[in-house]
């Protein structure tokens, strides 16, 4: 370990690999196919930064998540390289979480084994559906089939914490394809399923095919392929119904878990845990105390210090030339100065609170009193009586003593209650 840091500062590490195999119709996130050599040069970019900012950022490695893209269409040792260099200067916790995504047809026996080897103890595997007709309409590039056949290769390689992420809301979807979907799953008995519903971003072909339903889902009105609004939280009912009565615990809007697998990763961006963002596009949410040199605060903040928001430059040939100038950096360097950083911005102790309330409450634990409390400085009833006395009224809010918690009707509608806690 090549920096010293304090144990009592903990922060999340998010990993982003950009490549694919193919995109996928419905997908908007920053990735797309490259070439094996830009892939090598983005690898050794990525792990230029890793280094860099191991000597900047203050804490001990908590969680270790792998996303993308496709994470496993690389090559193995790539994956290895890089774990390998978070261990070497990272104070990484014994215990850690790590995490790799994966979709099927990409996972080798030799891939499978290597990054077991390497540490990594959790896989999150992209099936969306056990229908070949629903994964050719997504655009995605495996079958069941082939799905199964990768499950097949991390159970044996010992992986022992394995997510599986469907789909619902997809065009044509009806409640007994969804159940044959959710019934194959279960059948395998994963630890985790993530269950989210199909959203249209713009600039994927998906939006130019489902625009007029899009528009006509919004106003009310009928669809043509997509489930309406109605049919959307049968689906999402349906889901949830029969994923708890199989005993997974709905512990998330979205996220399903065996007792004591939900996703640590994940529990940390919903309970703002600090975390640091390596490689393209990648998002961090650093609070101070953490980076070594921060530049002066103007700003009035109560007697908090303010969080930075950062995010890495999108571009993945600019990210790799902007990783061959961190020898121009100065020790004294602030975010403001790191030529990888895109956009480097200060919370405001308002925006905080919003966050903390409607990213903590899609859990179902909800969010704690008492943390806000030590968070901001000021009792939760101080700043948010009317919407919390408001959803409490309405039943969609419950008070038990130190936690404020959704209702199940809560949780339904979360976006409307959610939507209270925004301050004007």
């Amino acid at each position: 370990m090549m920096n010293k840091m304090e144990d009592y500062r903990r922060f999340e590490l998010y990993i982003h690999i950009p490549f694919c195999l193919r995109k996928c119709d419905y997908c908007d996130f920053l990735s797309g196919v490259y070439g094996s050599e830009d892939q090598d040069e983005y690898v050794e970019a990525l792990i230029r930064e890793l280094v860099f900012m191991s000597y900047r950022v203050h804490g001990t490695v908590s969680s270790v998540y792998i996303g993308g893209g496709t994470p496993t269409c690389i090559d193995p040792d790539h994956i290895a390289k890089i774990i390998e260099s978070v261990r070497e200067y990272y104070s990484l916790d014994p215990l850690a979480e790590i995490t790799i995504e994966a979709n099927p047809g990409t996972v080798t026996e030799r891939g499978a084994n290597t990054y077991r080897a390497v540490g990594i103890n959790r896989v999150s595997v992209g099936l969306q559906s056990a229908d070949n007709d629903e994964l050719k309409l997504l655009g995605r590039i495996h079958t069941y089939e082939k799905f199964l056949s990768t499950y097949e290769i991390l159970r044996r390689a010992g992986f022992t914490n394995i997510n599986i992420d469907i789909m619902t809301a997809l065009p044509g979807q009806t409640p007994d394809k969804l159940i044959h979907t959710l019934d194959n799953v279960v059948a395998l008995r994963p630890e985790h399923i993530s269950c989210y519903s199909l959203i249209i971003e713009e600039n994927t072909p998906f939006y130019q095919r489902y625009h007029e339903d899009c528009v006509r889902r919004e106003k009310g009105e009928a669809t043509l392929a997509l489930p309406d609004e109605d049919q959307e939280y049968e689906l999402m009912k349906r889901a949830q119904n029969f994923l708890v009565s199989k005993g997974y615990i709905r512990y998330e809007i979205s996220n399903y878990a065996k007792f004591g697998y939900e996703c640590v990763h994940n529990e940390g961006y919903w309970r703002r845990t600090p975390y640091l963002g390596v490689g393209v596009g990648a998002a961090s949410l650093i609070p101070p105390g953490y980076f070594a040199f921060e530049p002066e605060d103007p700003k009035e903040t109560g007697g908090m210090g303010l969080e930075w928001r950062t995010t890495n430059e999108s571009y993945i040939y600019d990210y790799i030339e902007d990783t061959l100038h961190y020898n121009e950096i100065t020790s004294e360097a602030s975010f403001l100065d790191i030529p990888t950083i895109d956009k480097a911005t200060q919370l405001s102790r308002r925006e905080a609170m919003e966050e903390f309330m409607f990213l903590g409450l899609r859990m179902t634990e909800g969010v704690k009193k008492s943390v806000f409390l030590k968070s901001f400085g000021t009792p939760i009833e101080k700043i948010y009586d009317v919407p919390i006395k408001k959803l409490i009224r309405e039943g969609l809010l419950s008070d038990k003593g130190d936690d404020l918690a959704l209702t199940e009707r809560g949780l339904d509608i979360s976006n409307y209650c959610m939507s209270l806690f925004l301050m004007d």
